[in-house]
C-alpha cells in the first residue's frame, strides 16, 4: 500500500462526507507553479489552490514574513486590540484600490464567504432593504447569508432553506443562452432593472460576480457591467463585487471590475490575497463604513500570521510583475486556446480576461450542449500526465494557474491538455462509452 492510498483510506473514515475530492492526489508540498503528492509525483498546478496561491507556492518573500511573525505571536484579537501587522497590511491592501476605494475601509474576515457575509450586511446596514440581488449560477460561499445569494448548482442549497430574502436575475451567460453579448446584456439588465422596481425601498444591494467562478468562467459584456452600475445608481442601492476569485491581479488588474471601467460600493475579496492563508477583506467607501462598534466583529479578523503572509504577498506580485504576467501569459493560453477551438469540436467555447479563463467542453459545437463527462475524461487524462486542471459550470475547464507562471510553463500544461483532447477524439471515434463524472464538484440535479 502506498503512502497515498494510505492516507486516502484513513481521511475517508474520518472526515466530512461532504467534501469534494477531485482526484485521489494527496498534497506532500509545493514550490512555485509545481506540487507533488505523498509518493513523490510532480505536478504543474494549472488550478493554484483553486486561484488562492497568486504568488505561487511558498513564495520566498512570503515563507520568510510568515517566520518573522511566528517568532513573535500568531494571535492578538485584533478585533478588540491594536496591532501593527494587520494595520500595515490594511494600507497595502488599500495602496492596490482603485479610487475611490483606496480611501476606504477594510473589515477584515478569514475567508470569501465571510467577506460576502460582512458586504451583505453593511449594505443592509446602509439601506435597511430587507432583500438583496444576486444572479443566476453566482457563487458566493456557502455560509447562511452567502449561500442565500449563491444560485449556481442544486446541490449548494439543497436542504438548507429557508433563506435570507435574495432575488435572482440572470446574468448575461450568452453563449449559453444562444444570444448575441450584447442583446443578451440587455435582456438581463431588463431583468434587473424590472427587480429593482418591484422591490423598491426592499432592496439594499445587487451583489455580483464580475466574472462569474463556480458557474463557469463567464465573462459578460463590458455594457452589461457598466449597466449594473448605472441601476444602482438610480435605484440608490448599493453595488458589492464579490472579488474573492477574480481580485488580486488575476485579470491583469487588482479588481476584475476595474476591466469595466466600473468601480463598485463594497468588495469582498479573499484567496490570493493571504498567500495560501486563511485571509478575507470586505472593502467598502468610507461613507458606508460607519456602523457603530459591535455592529459587526469576529475573533480572528487581522490574524498576525496571515496578515503578515497577505502584505508580503502584495509586495512580492508587485515586484514580480505579476499584473503585466496575467495579461502577457492570458493572452498567449488564449491564442493557443482558440486554436484548438477551430479543430476540436468539443471545445466549444474560450474566454477569459488575464489568467482567468475558461474553456466549455460541449458534445459539439452546433448544440453548445453541455458535456460534463467529456469534461471530466479531459482532466483526468490531464492528471495522469502531472497536469492539475479543475472544474466550473456544468461542462467548463479553468485555467487559473499562479500569476508568477512561465510561458514555457503555460506551454507545458496546454500541450497536455491538447493531447487530452486528442485522446477524447480517438476514445469518442471508437465509439468509446463516456462513464459518468466521479467528481462532484460540479453535480447538477
Amino acid at each position: 500500500m502506498t503512502k497515498t492510498v494510505d492516507i486516502i483510506k484513513r481521511d475517508k473514515a474520518v472526515l466530512s462526507t461532504s467534501m469534494t475530492r477531485d482526484f485521489d492526489f494527496v498534497f506532500k508540498k509545493g514550490r512555485g507553479c509545481n506540487i507533488w503528492d505523498t509518493d513523490g509525483k510532480k505536478y504543474l498546478d494549472f488550478a493554484a489552490g483553486i486561484a488562492v496561491m497568486a504568488a505561487g507556492h511558498e513564495a520566498p518573500p512570503v515563507v520568510a514574513a510568515i517566520k518573522k511573525q511566528l517568532a513573535n505571536a500568531t494571535h492578538c484579537a485584533f478585533p478588540d486590540f491594536y496591532a501593527e501587522t494587520p494595520l500595515l497590511y490594511a494600507e497595502t491592501l488599500l495602496g492596490n484600490m482603485p479610487k475611490p476605494l483606496n480611501n476606504g475601509r477594510i473589515f477584515f474576515t478569514n475567508s470569501g464567504t465571510e467577506a460576502v457575509e460582512a458586504g451583505v450586511k453593511l449594505a443592509k446596514w446602509n439601506k435597511r432593504g430587507s432583500h438583496m440581488i444576486a444572479f443566476d449560477h453566482c457563487f458566493h460561499g456557502r455560509t447562511m447569508g452567502s449561500l442565500s445569494m449563491t444560485n449556481s448548482k442544486p446541490i449548494q442549497r439543497e436542504g438548507f432553506e429557508p433563506f435570507l430574502p435574495v432575488k435572482h436575475v440572470p446574468y448575461p451567460y450568452w453563449y449559453r443562452m444562444k444570444m448575441e453579448p450584447e442583446e443578451c446584456s440587455s435582456h438581463c439588465l431588463n431583468a434587473l432593472e424590472k427587480t429593482l422596481f418591484e422591490l423598491g425601498d426592499n432592496c439594499s444591494g445587487v451583489f455580483m460576480e464580475t466574472i462569474q467562478g463556480e458557474g463557469g468562467y463567464v465573462v459578460p459584456p463590458k455594457s452589461f457591467v457598466q449597466g449594473v452600475r448605472k441601476l444602482c445608481d438610480e435605484h440608490d442601492v448599493i453595488m458589492c463585487s464579490d472579488e474573492v476569485q477574480s481580485g488580486c491581479y488575476r485579470t491583469g488588474k487588482f479588481l476584475a471590475i476595474e476591466n469595466f471601467g466600473v468601480t463598485p460600493d463594497i468588495v469582498a475579496m479573499a484567496k490570493g490575497i493571504g498567500g495560501g492563508l486563511p485571509l478575507g477583506a470586505m472593502v467598502a467607501r468610507r461613507e458606508l463604513m460607519t456602523w457603530p462598534p459591535g455592529a459587526h466583529s469576529n475573533t480572528y479578523g487581522g490574524n498576525l500570521l496571515a496578515s503578515a503572509a497577505g502584505k508580503a504577498t502584495l509586495d512580492y506580485l508587485k515586484k514580480k510583475k505579476a499584473a503585466q504576467n496575467a495579461v502577457k501569459i492570458g493572452n498567449h493560453i488564449m491564442k493557443r486556446l482558440n486554436e484548438m477551438k477551430d479543430k476540436y469540436e468539443h471545445l466549444g467555447d474560450v474566454r477569459g480576461i488575464g489568467l482567468m479563463i475558461g474553456a466549455e467542453i460541449v458534445h459539439d459545437k452546433k448544440s453548445r450542449e453541455p458535456a460534463p463527462a467529456e469534461r471530466e475524461f479531459i482532466i483526468h487524462r490531464c492528471f495522469d500526465k502531472g497536469v492539475i486542471m479543475i472544474g466550473a459550470g456544468k461542462s467548463v475547464i479553468r485555467f487559473c494557474p499562479p500569476l508568477i507562471i512561465t510561458k514555457a510553463e503555460a506551454d507545458h500544461g496546454l500541450d497536455v491538455f491538447v493531447h487530452s483532447l486528442k485522446m477524447l477524439h480517438e476514445h469518442k471515434k471508437k465509439g468509446g462509452k463516456m462513464t459518468e463524472p466521479r467528481i462532484t464538484r460540479d453535480h447538477y440535479t
